[in-house]
């Protein structure tokens, strides 16, 4: 038998060639979970690591930016030393990552596990950007946008999933069964999906991977602590200033080196600037539910507006609304090409804002407010499909995973600021209740509010994508297209 690691998958993609989509799509699941991992025992954490609440944050906040840093470094990466590669090394990373952390009792090893875990959040564009590398003509379209939807699916699916598992076994068992899942990952990558010759000749731009990561950093590290410190405090102006700093500088790098991480020229066409922008927009208004709901969810009944759900139970009524952005992924690939992707993605964002209305004028019960996590996870669904087919329609195949990368990143973007923005909105409204602060129900209106506006911005912003003639054409060509 040949040592050759592709033959294999070779055979099995002709006999079975939407099994290679399955494993891209359940690895971009297992990654994505890992960012809502800790969010049920997130108020045990400085107890169960021996450390102070401010600490403790940084074990979430800290996997949220390394996923940043690595999605167009991973992208860049993909492109120049082929991706089936570095999705199995992405996989790698987050075995390792999860077995640190199930072995940690304190902070040190704990954020640097997760830092691990969030480094492997680069498989997702990695693998968006190789399933028109892998897949049949017809299958190409939806396979973009179920492994897209993998972004939120996972983490809508974790909260849920490791509620279970925290109060049924302990909080360790969370990371060996992220362990367990992620050694399926890296064997099912390794063995089941092709190794195809796509890699590019060049150099991996390290001193522009460097500079991405410390502007990135520090700007999110700002916004994240906003909260926290005050968005007018002296700290988060200056993690925010030095770190918007740090990138214009590593912009001007960027445009004149001659193997750049990220081809800023190629970034700053049109369709991809504002399809990236609408990411922004768009990922916003996806986390703003994911904080807000559960929250409105637990709070007690008492407060005459909470509805005094347990964690698992409000983790449960969120699940459907996870699994709906899957199911809204073969519907999102039909709608690009009966209407093609930018009127898909300005479709779906109006969905998504919809959800929000639904959620203002109906938070009087959990079923209600399932309703609208459904609608508005239906949206995201639709619009998350959308985009990396966007971005990939306006750029060179030897740039793919890289500017699927950026898009990423630009959603993880708005994701960070909807994090920052809903908490602030939500503790500057309290009210005492039993002897505890809860946000009051206008706070939780204004937050619905936010997020509407955010997605129907969303829906303006790709109304500036430049139309193309041959938007809307039957998967085959387009495919086509992107394989000349």
């Amino acid at each position: 038998m040949s040592d050759d690691p592709s033959v294999a998958p070779t055979r099995l993609l002709r006999e079975h060639p939407a099994l290679p989509v399955v494993v891209l799509c359940f690895g971009g699941l297992v990654a994505s979970l890992t960012q809502t991992l800790v969010i049920p025992i997130q108020s045990e954490l400085p107890q169960l690591l021996h450390t102070s609440g401010a600490d403790a944050a940084w074990v979430v906040t800290i996997t949220l930016l390394a996923g940043a840093v690595a999605m167009p470094t991973a992208g860049r990466l993909a492109d120049l030393y082929g991706k089936q590669r570095v999705l199995v090394i992405s996989a790698g990373l987050l075995l390792v990552a999860s077995v640190v952390c199930a072995l940690s009792d304190s902070l040190a090893p704990m954020l640097v596990g997760r830092a691990l875990q969030g480094l492997a959040m680069g498989f997702i564009p990695v693998g968006i950007s190789l399933m028109r590398e892998i897949t049949p003509p017809h299958l190409t379209g939806t396979a973009i946008a179920a492994m897209s939807a993998t972004l939120g699916v996972g983490g809508a699916i974790g909260l849920p999933l490791s509620a279970f598992v925290a109060q049924t076994w302990n909080w360790h068992a969370l990371f060996w069964v992220a362990a367990a899942l992620a050694a399926l990952v890296v064997a099912s990558a390794w063995f089941l999906v092709p190794h195809v010759a796509d890699a590019a000749p060049g150099r991996f731009d390290m001193l522009g991977a460097v500079g991405l990561a410390v502007g990135l950093v520090g700007f999110l590290v700002g916004v994240s602590k906003a909260t926290d410190w005050g968005w007018g405090d002296p700290r988060t102006l200056g993690a925010m200033g030095a770190g918007l700093l740090v990138l214009v500088v590593w912009g001007r790098y960027q445009m004149r080196t001659r193997e750049p991480l990220v081809d800023l020229r190629t970034t700053a066409r049109l369709p991809v600037l504002m399809t990236n922008l609408a990411a922004v927009a768009i990922g916003f208004g996806m986390m703003a539910q994911a904080i807000v709901v559960p929250q409105l969810l637990q709070i007690p009944a008492v407060t005459g507006y909470g509805l005094g759900q347990t964690i698992l139970a409000a983790g449960l009524w969120m699940a459907p609304s996870g699994l709906m952005m899957l199911v809204f992924a073969p519907v999102s690939a039909r709608l690009m090409v009966l209407l093609g992707a930018k009127r898909t993605l300005m479709i779906g964002a109006a969905v998504l804002g919809s959800g929000y209305l639904v959620g203002f004028f109906l938070m009087g019960s959990s079923w209600e407010l399932m309703l609208a996590c459904i609608i508005a996870s239906a949206g995201v669904g639709i619009g998350y499909a959308a985009m990396p087919t966007l971005i990939l329609d306006a750029v060179p195949l030897t740039e793919a995973a890289s500017a699927v990368g950026v898009n990423a990143l630009m959603r993880s973007v708005g994701t960070t600021l909807a994090a920052a923005v809903m908490a602030t909105v939500l503790t500057s409204s309290t009210e005492v209740v039993g002897g505890f602060p809860f946000p009051t129900e206008s706070a939780f209106k204004w937050c619905f509010a936010l997020g509407a506006l955010a997605a129907f911005a969303g829906v303006a912003i790709t109304a500036f994508v430049p139309g193309r003639r041959d938007a809307v054409r039957e998967p085959d060509a387009e495919v086509a297209a992107a394989n000349a």
